[in-house]
C-alpha cells in the first residue's frame, strides 16, 4: 500500500493525475467470489442479443474515464438541480445502461452493496469485446469506487470531439496521463460501432465554410459516404466507422486510415503527424494490435480511479446513495 501512495505522489508530480493505486487482480475474491462470473455470463447473454453492444460499452467505459476519472459518473441520471453527464451532447447516443443496470442488480442479489458499478462498466467492457474471441483480451484490474458527482459541463470540456486535430488530441489525453500511442492505439476502437452522418458530414459538403470538401478524405470513400448521408442537415442516419466490418473487433481500422478513410477528422488528424502515422502503421499487424490496445486500455480504466475509502459503492448504477 505505501508503495502504491508513493508512486501516486510521483505520478501526481510528474503527470498530474494519480492512476490505479490500489486497484488489484481479483478484488472481489472474498467479498464476492462469483463476481467476475456474474459479469461476464450477463454480458455475454446481452452480446449474443445485440451485436452492436461491445462498441456501445466500450464507448461507455472510455466516456466514463475521462469525465472525473473511471468512477461510473456516466451512469448517472440528472436530478431536479443538476444536469449529469449522461445528458451532455457527447453522451446522448450512449447505449448500454440497461445492461450495466441488470448485471448490477444481480450482483446485489448475489453480494448487496459489494461491487462498484465503475467495476461492472469496466468489466463489461472488456467482456463485451472478448465475446468473439472467447477468450478476455485485456486484463481488468479491480477496487474501484464510485464517484457522487456527474456534471454534463465536465463531459463537454473532457470528452475529445470527432472534429478535434491533432494538438487538440494529444493535450485531451496528455491530461489523463495518457501517451500520445495510447491515442493512437484506442483510436482503433473505431473498428467497431457506428458514427452519426452529423459528426463527420461538413467534410462531405462545407469542410471550409465553402460548401467543399476535405481533401484529406479518399474520395472514393467520400462517394460512399454521400450516398448514406445526404445532407448536413441529417442527424438520424448512422454508418459503419469500419466499413464492412463494425461488429468485428480486428485491427482493420488502421489499413483504412492510412487510405484516408479515416470516418472522423479525428481519426484522419492521426496521420498529419509523422510518429502518430509510423505508429498506426505499426498497428496494421493484428496481433500487435492486441498486445498494443490490451497495454493502453489497461492505463485507460486506471485514470483518476477512487480507490480505498474514496467514494462510495452504489446500490444502484443511476442514482448516488441517500
Amino acid at each position: 500500500m505505501k508503495i502504491n501512495i508513493l508512486l501516486c505522489v510521483v505520478l501526481l508530480g510528474f503527470l498530474g493525475v494519480c492512476q490505479g493505486g490500489s486497484l488489484r487482480k481479483k478484488f472481489y475474491k472474498d467479498s464476492c467470489s462469483q463476481a467476475e462470473d456474474i459479469i461476464k455470463s450477463k454480458t455475454q447473454q446481452h452480446v449474443s442479443a445485440n451485436p452492436d453492444l461491445p462498441a456501445k460499452l466500450l464507448r461507455m467505459h472510455f466516456h466514463d474515464c475521462f469525465v472525473r476519472g473511471c468512477d461510473a459518473s456516466v451512469l448517472l441520471n440528472s436530478t431536479a438541480n443538476n444536469t449529469a453527464e449522461r445528458d451532455a451532447i457527447p453522451n446522448l447516443s450512449l447505449a448500454g445502461f440497461d445492461v450495466i443496470d441488470d448485471i448490477k442488480s444481480e450482483l446485489e442479489a448475489k453480494c448487496p452493496k459489494t461491487v462498484s458499478c465503475a467495476d461492472i462498466l469496466a468489466l463489461a467492457a472488456r467482456d463485451a469485446v472478448s465475446v468473439q474471441f472467447n477468450k478476455s483480451m485485456w486484463e481488468v484490474l479491480t477496487g474501484r469506487r464510485d464517484g457522487t458527482v456527474s456534471n454534463s459541463n465536465e463531459a463537454l470540456a473532457n470528452i475529445p470531439a470527432p472534429f478535434f486535430n491533432f494538438t487538440q488530441l494529444k493535450q485531451n489525453f496528455a491530461s489523463k496521463g495518457l501517451t500520445l500511442h495510447d491515442l493512437v492505439v484506442l483510436s482503433g476502437a473505431h473498428t467497431i460501432g457506428i458514427g452519426h452522418c452529423n459528426l463527420f458530414s461538413n467534410r462531405l459538403y462545407n469542410f471550409t465554410g465553402k460548401g467543399d470538401q476535405d481533401p484529406s478524405l479518399n474520395s472514393t470513400y467520400a462517394e460512399f459516404l454521400k450516398t448514406k448521408c445526404q445532407s448536413l442537415s441529417d442527424t438520424t442516419t448512422t454508418v459503419e466507422m469500419d466499413p464492412g466490418s463494425s461488429t468485428n473487433f480486428d485491427s482493420d481500422y488502421y489499413p483504412n486510415l492510412l487510405q484516408n478513410k479515416g470516418l472522423f477528422q479525428s481519426d484522419a488528424a492521426l496521420l498529419t503527424e509523422e510518429q502518430s502515422e509510423d505508429i498506426a502503421k505499426e498497428l496494421v499487424d493484428q496481433d500487435k494490435f492486441f498486445t498494443e490496445f490490451a497495454q493502453s486500455m489497461k492505463r485507460m480504466g486506471a485514470i483518476d480511479v477512487l480507490t480505498d475509502s474514496a467514494g462510495e459503492i452504489r446500490n444502484k448504477c443511476s442514482v448516488v446513495n441517500s
